[in-house]
């Protein structure tokens, strides 16, 4: 399965990207990269679950 998604402002497609936590791990996020976008490097992050960020193992 894959899924195409688009910034909402300016319907470039999102980039894949990596967040760093406060506690040193990473999750991984897609964001707008657009410079003249009003919405550039606006970011969409994992879902959470309990608090915690939910992560594939693959």
């Amino acid at each position: 399965m894959s899924v195409k998604t688009s910034c909402g402002e300016c319907d470039s497609p999102l980039e894949d990207g990596l967040l760093d936590l406060d506690d040193g791990s990473q999750v991984r996020i897609s964001q707008c990269k657009q410079v003249e976008c009003s919405n550039f490097n606006g970011k969409i992050k994992s879902p959470l679950c309990c608090g915690n960020d939910m992560q594939c193992s693959i």
